[in-house]
């Protein structure tokens, strides 16, 4: 089992940047490839990145070149920086744990990030 907790949503003007956490527990993080995705109102959950255990990363060509997923496997954390964001950025976003070994996902609870146009 892992238990995922996202933090640093919150509100910002189109151009502005954040950075959400999700810190995990429960499991030996640094098997896992982590992820974040985002769930728009009346859209279905889509990709946003993700990072595996090793290191290498993948981004939804829709947030290339301004969001940079990373980890901390010593503090068991797992980030996304979102600069340059835009309206349509905005979206509850979800933290992944995926082991491939076991075919298992987690999910977080989910945050939310309004970019104001």
């Amino acid at each position: 089992q892992v238990q995922l907790v996202e933090s640093g949503g919150g509100l910002v003007h189109s151009g502005g940047s954040l950075r959400l956490s999700c810190a995990a527990s429960g499991s030996i993080f640094s098997f896992y490839t982590m992820g974040w995705y985002r769930q728009a109102p009346g859209n279905q959950r889509e990709f946003v990145a993700t990072i595996t255990s090793g290191g290498s990363t993948n981004y939804a060509d829709s947030v290339k070149g301004r969001f940079t997923i990373s980890r901390d496997n010593a503090k068991n954390t797992v980030y996304l920086q979102m600069n340059s964001l835009k309206h349509e950025d905005t979206a509850v976003y979800y933290c992944n744990a995926f082991q491939a070994m076991t075919n298992r996902a987690y999910w977080g609870q989910g945050t939310q990030v309004t970019v104001s146009s």
